[in-house]
């Protein structure tokens, strides 16, 4: 099998579809998988390896970490013309992506797609709600001749159902449960940040507004002062709303910073409590990531959040956007506190049956099945919800 893959996001990016991706390809290389990345390049002094086809690009205007490509098609079409690619793998619809596309339908090679965003969700958080409809036109086209798609869990794969799209299969998400572990849990955590209260609330990941970040300040600033002094949070993360956060921030709020690998996990196992109010995840890595440090989730009921969290086993599922909901799970949680021993049980046991090696090496008969399927004309099962 030679896979070439096309994304617009990958490692050392640090977000959730790069990281993701950039395990694939490890994988890839252990099971002896030909394969080329075509992917942006993000500065001129990254070195990459000989299977990263970095393609110069521009700043994304919503997200200047993120980057537009501007492809040399020439070249990259004599790229994959001497690398003769059995399935092409379209991570991202963008600019990278169509080439891809283009390419693979060109010559009629395998091709699948992985849906990894609500882009349509975050057109409203960024005041576009017009464009959503052409958004989901474009989507529509993009992948109407794609083998398979894949979507992280089930939540997402209902949400394209109910826009009419077909052929869809689940690629979920594993985790390193040696990394993340409770194992690492640590009283100098606590001592680093001057922590004092009994219960340390974490929250991980972007700091945007699609993350519903206005909903977090409003929990945090909203307990009630009971609740309040029992707590303290650690905010763990970066993004376009984090001045406004920390100025709208009470005194038990401590912001890190972003973190990452033993200290990130060192972290996780040190809190008591992983909230997480974003509505518009397919999937949530950090979730399971919180889970597998043995930290009960208390998150929004939407998305792929709960095809994780199960409220009195693991966590709890609150009304998404509303911070009266968030509270209250807090409170009982802190309340209850002889409860979270089961929860941090569970949460780990969760997480141990979701390795990565599984999940890919399932990604993998996928792909062959759709490689094994176009070459003789037939049609491969698909989810059905």
């Amino acid at each position: 099998m030679r896979l070439a893959l096309f994304t617009d996001t990958y490692v050392p990016q640090m977000n959730g579809v790069a990281l993701t991706l950039g395990r694939l390809t490890d994988h890839l290389h252990r099971r002896g998988i030909e394969h080329l990345v075509f992917t942006p390049k993000c500065t001129d002094e990254m070195a990459y390896s000989e299977l990263i086809r970095p393609v110069p690009s521009v700043p994304f205007f919503l997200y200047p970490e993120c980057r537009i490509a501007l492809p040399n098609l020439l070249s990259l079409r004599s790229e994959l013309d001497r690398f003769r690619p059995h399935l092409i793998h379209l991570a991202t619809p963008f600019n990278i992506g169509l080439c891809g596309l283009h390419y693979a339908r060109k010559h009629r090679i395998s091709h699948v797609a992985s849906y990894h965003t609500h882009f349509d969700r975050y057109l409203v958080y960024y005041r576009m709600k017009r464009a959503i409809p052409f958004y989901w036109s474009y989507m529509k086209w993009f992948h109407q001749s794609c083998d398979a798609i894949f979507a992280p869990s089930a939540d997402t794969i209902r949400d394209l159902q109910s826009q009419g799209f077909a052929n869809l299969l689940l690629w979920s998400r594993g985790v390193d449960c040696s990394l993340y572990t409770p194992e690492r849990r640590s009283d100098a955590i606590r001592a680093k940040y001057g922590i004092t209260a009994p219960f340390l609330l974490l929250y991980v990941g972007r700091i945007a507004p699609e993350k519903d970040i206005d909903t977090l300040s409003a929990v945090m600033r909203e307990m009630p002062d009971s609740l309040k002094s029992r707590v303290h949070w650690l905010v763990v993360g970066d993004g376009p709303q984090l001045p406004e956060l920390r100025e709208q921030a009470p005194g038990n709020v401590t912001f890190a910073g972003y973190k990452q690998g033993e200290e990130l996990a060192e972290i996780y196992a040190s809190s008591d409590l992983f909230v997480f109010p974003s509505s518009t995840e397919t999937f949530g890595n950090v979730v399971q990531e919180a889970m597998a440090s043995g930290l009960p989730v208390i998150g929004a009921n939407s998305g792929g959040v709960r095809d994780m969290v199960a409220t009195g086993r693991t966590g709890m599922l609150c009304t998404p956007r509303e911070p009266e909901s968030f509270i209250r799970a807090i409170e009982a949680c802190v309340d209850g506190s002889e409860q979270l021993a089961g929860y941090r049980q569970a949460a780990r046991t969760f997480a141990l049956g979701r390795s990565w090696e599984a999940i890919f090496d399932g990604l993998l008969q996928d792909y062959a099945q759709m490689i094994d399927a176009r070459r003789i004309g037939s049609k491969p099962g698909f989810y059905t919800a």
